[in-house]
């Protein structure tokens, strides 16, 4: 199973000081969503957008030069299984930072906003 990967930049809203904050992630397409992974490389921590997402899940995608609004959902159940897969098939990395941590690696799914 292979699926395009883009390089994306994901800005989200601080979950203590409420400031946009933006970052640099790789983006697995699914229909009309990106999914974007929380590995950290493997970190013993979530990484702060991740936790940002959490707490506050509307967000900005600039993708290309295409700037989207998007709405968050952390993937869970039969849902996380089959993106896990298909981000670790298109990114093998990801397994191996997965067997570094305890921690699972959150993976989100970034659907367009509603208008």
């Amino acid at each position: 199973m292979v699926t395009e990967r883009r390089q994306v930049r994901l800005s989200t809203r601080g979950r203590r000081s409420g400031e946009p904050r933006t970052v640099t992630l790789f983006a697995f397409v699914d229909g009309k969503n990106l999914v974007v992974v929380g590995s950290a490389g493997g970190a013993a921590r979530h990484p702060a957008w991740a936790l940002n997402l959490r707490d506050s899940p509307a967000a900005e995608v600039l993708d290309g030069s295409e700037q989207r609004a998007v709405q968050a959902h952390e993937a869970a159940g039969p849902e996380r299984e089959r993106l896990w897969e298909m981000v670790s098939a298109a990114f093998p990395l990801y397994a191996s930072y997965q067997r570094r941590t305890d921690r699972t690696l959150p993976l989100f799914v970034l659907e367009p906003a509603s208008d």
